[in-house]
């Protein structure tokens, strides 16, 4: 009967990388891609094949993404929401058997969003004839921005597309709503409109600011996200519209129109509230106190579930140490899995960590972060030196069967970043391949849109990476 179960789960796993090598063809991407597996990994490969067997076996990690979203929905610093799921994280990291685990207490920054609104004033759609016909706009407002007057807000239109624009016109500034209506080419490059945009209009004397969705076109739905205002500047309200309805406030203006809109926002600032970074452990069988750092932001903004950012990137994280767990594997080295708070509007709970955490900095092997969705994994990024990127990317020939082996540049994030700048750790994040930003800070963040088999797909790259690099003799160097 055993030889039978053993052949049976065998053959389960040979149909389901047979069926993702079919799926899935290796994909031409600029990152190397190892062609054969270096012999050192022996030791490592039976380990790999049933972590990865195991977490391909059922859909146990999206059904926890699912009833963290379905339960607690949006998860904002200083929520009760968000603390419900805290309480909850610990109890069940319990009850999977994890060690050490503990809710690490960060004070956090609590903004709360309030009722908001924008409308088009003029030009009056019902034509003069006496009616007021005010047409309502979708509208988000970001992150961490102060509100209007109880009033609102109601000042002419200026668009730009750029901020060299803006300021070649600088004297049609002062006392309006100004629009960056910034197509979106990629993250990196269209932030910072949302970012810095409200102080710069600002500076010019703007009365508010609407920032086109940092995303692509995606029916009509807004993008939110944190701002930073300048220190020495008036801060003024600002908020998110749709990629449609800038393309259309700025068809009205190229046709020589005056439009005169009206945002109200009850956005303000509560204390700093209590929260906390959700850790557990694997601790090591031979060097406990050299630690493997894994996780995600348990936060969310306060639109949608939170389920694609980052519930998923807590949840594989967390999966990678339960099938570690159940499959009886215990490296070397300690892994730590962090949930971390706050890092949507503060980043409280990743400088927390590294205050908690500073005296042992120096015996973090590596640190890795999943916040880039958990759709089809495709590798890792990586920051370290060259003998440790030629190690990661060795034992990514392991997850070549899950087309999961590319290394790239650039690993890290910013919950593990300011631990990864003080003690130089060698940081790795999850990439994967989806489309993360169409739904990114929006209310379409909902776990609808994973894929279960991505999530297991997820947990088991990660699981392999980490347990070898906290398994392996030598340490990631």
């Amino acid at each position: 009967m055993l030889m039978r179960r053993v052949a049976l789960l065998l053959c389960i796993v040979a149909v389901c990388a047979a069926a993702l090598a079919a799926q899935f063809p290796p994909p031409s991407a600029d990152v190397p891609r190892s062609t054969a597996e270096p012999a050192w990994l022996a030791p490592y490969r039976d380990a790999a094949s049933r972590l990865v067997g195991e977490s391909l076996a059922g859909d146990f990690a999206w059904q926890r993404l699912a009833f963290i979203g379905d339960t607690f929905g949006n998860r904002l610093s200083g929520s009760p929401n968000l603390e419900a799921a805290i309480r909850w994280a610990v109890d069940e990291m319990k009850r999977d058997g994890l060690e050490n685990v503990r809710a690490e207490p960060v004070k956090v920054p609590h903004w709360v969003r309030g009722r908001e609104s924008l409308e088009i004033v003029s030009p009056d759609a019902c034509g003069g004839n006496g009616d007021a016909c005010p047409q309502p706009l979708v509208v988000l407002g970001l992150g961490n921005s102060v509100g209007t007057p109880p009033s609102g807000i109601e000042a002419e239109l200026v668009v730009f597309r750029t901020f060299d624009e803006m300021d070649a016109a600088r004297d049609r500034v002062k006392g309006r709503i100004v629009l960056f209506n910034v197509p979106f080419t990629n993250y990196g490059d269209t932030v910072r409109y949302r970012t810095t945009g409200p102080s710069r209009a600002a500076a010019l004397g703007a009365a508010a600011m609407l920032v086109r969705a940092v995303g692509p076109a995606g029916l009509r739905t807004p993008h939110t996200g944190t701002l930073q205002y300048t220190d020495g500047q008036p801060q003024i309200p600002a908020a998110a519209v749709t990629t449609e309805d800038a393309a259309r406030l700025q068809r009205i203006v190229d046709r020589g129109v005056r439009v005169r809109l009206k945002l109200t926002m009850e956005a303000h600032f509560l204390p700093d509230a209590d929260s906390a970074n959700v850790v557990g452990e694997i601790r090591g069988r031979e060097r406990p106190d050299e630690i493997v750092v894994i996780g995600g932001h348990f936060d969310s903004w306060d639109v949608g579930t939170g389920s694609t950012d980052d519930a998923g990137g807590c949840v594989v994280t967390w999966e990678a140490l339960r099938l570690m767990k159940r499959l009886n594997l215990r490296p070397r080295r300690t892994l730590r899995v962090v949930l971390w708070t706050n890092e949507e509007n503060g980043g409280r709970g990743g400088l927390g960590y590294r205050d908690r955490h500073g005296d042992e900095l120096p015996n973090h092997v590596a640190m890795m972060e999943s916040d880039s969705g958990v759709f089809r994994p495709t590798g890792f990024g990586f920051t370290g030196s060259e003998g440790a990127r030629a190690k990661v990317r060795d034992i990514a020939t392991l997850l070549r069967g899950l087309h999961a082996d590319a290394v790239g540049p650039n690993g890290g994030g910013a919950d593990i970043g300011p631990s990864v700048q003080q003690a130089g750790v060698p940081a790795l994040s999850l990439e994967a391949e989806g489309n993360y930003f169409l739904i990114h800070h929006t209310p379409a963040d909902t776990v609808d849109k994973i894929d279960p088999m991505d999530v297991a797909r997820s947990a088991a790259a990660v699981a392999v990476m980490a347990y070898v690099i906290a398994e392996m003799p030598e340490r990631l160097r």
